[in-house]
């Protein structure tokens, strides 16, 4: 399956946590992410939980009409978070083929707020991006300036030699939802 579907659907892969963080406003942007995704037209693809951010974002892209396609290891199906609701839930076996999916099935990947997987999951595609692997723009939503810290580091790596400054630049940050996926549409299908 390609990132554009035979109806020409656009689909956006989000990353983002499966608890809902210790701030209402990280659960409001997943769910203006969710509206703004369908709003646009546009499918989601996203790792098929049924809680916290990822719960949010599924939902309010299915309220909305959205297409939304889950994919889940199947170490996770039997802990009760598969989301039973998706237009189509993907079960995978590995955490690898997770990622790899999603990002197949994905124009551009956009990142909220998450722990130690959200983190490996965007860190793995910035990396694919400076391999030449794929040229999907890489964006993270900065709610409450959450990723500060991992800008900050980045910018540190550049200073100290380890990250070319053009690799630096393949992530990109958005301040909010609306923004995201406008930078998404200007880099992934404008061009």
């Amino acid at each position: 399956m390609s990132t554009i579907d035979g109806n020409g659907l656009r689909r956006i892969g989000v990353y983002c946590g499966s608890s809902n963080g210790t701030r209402f406003e990280f659960r409001a942007e997943a769910v203006a992410l969710g509206e703004a995704i369908a709003a646009a037209g546009m499918g989601l693809v996203y790792g098929g939980a049924s809680c916290g951010l990822m719960g949010a974002l599924a939902d309010a892209a299915l309220e909305r009409g959205a297409e939304v396609i889950g994919v889940l290891p199947r170490l996770l199906e039997g802990r009760e978070i598969a989301h039973t609701g998706l237009t189509s839930l993907e079960i995978v076996a590995t955490m690898h083929e997770r990622k790899a999916r999603i990002h197949e099935l994905s124009c551009a990947l956009i990142t909220l707020p998450g722990g130690h997987g959200t983190l490996d999951e965007l860190m793995e595609a910035v990396t694919w991006a400076q391999l030449g692997l794929h040229h999907k723009p890489c964006i993270v939503v900065n709610t409450l300036g959450y990723w500060n810290g991992l800008l900050a580091f980045l910018d540190s790596a550049v200073g100290a030699g380890f990250v070319r400054p053009s690799d630096r630049a393949l992530l990109r940050v958005a301040a909010n939802a609306e923004e995201a996926l406008e930078l998404a549409a200007a880099l992934a299908w404008a061009s």
